[in-house]
Parts: C-alpha cells; structure tokens; sequence
C-alpha cells in the first residue's frame, strides 16, 4: 500500500519550513514501512509506503498531517 501526499505553498521558504518539519534525521521507522519527504519548488511531496497493515498507514499519514498542521500555524503566528 502507498500514499503520495502533495501540498502546495505560497513560496519556498513555507514549503522548505514544513519539509523540514516533518522530516526530523534521526528517526526510526517501523520494519516495513518507508517515508521519504521533499520539497520541490513551493511544493512539498510526501511518499509513505506501508507492508503491514492498513491501520498502519492510515495511522501513519494521520501523524504526518498533523505535524504539517503545526507548522502551518507557525506561519499564522509568525505572520503576525
């Protein structure tokens, strides 16, 4: 199973600030399951690819939604 989650950003640095967000470097994943995050131009593409369970990538793409959801706020608050 796959999930391929695009977002889209008013410029680089927003997209470059949730990238950053939601890919610390030193975190483990669970044994079949892969996560890879990049931003391309203004975009930030996520690729999560889950060998066991559906609950697993649901829950999975659920964790990463959220922290995306923090760091968007951050730009609300720092805007202001």
């Amino acid at each position: 199973m796959e999930a391929e989650i695009r977002l889209s950003y008013e410029n680089e640095r927003e997209a470059e600030a949730v990238a950053k967000a939601v890919s610390p470097d030193n975190v483990e994943v669970p044994s079949g399951l892969y996560v890879k995050t990049v931003r391309n131009g203004s975009e930030v593409h996520t690729k999560v690819e889950c060998q066991t369970r559906l609950a697993t990538l649901i829950a999975t793409v659920d964790d990463l939604l959220a922290c995306v959801s923090v760091a968007e706020k951050s730009f609300t608050v720092a805007k202001k």
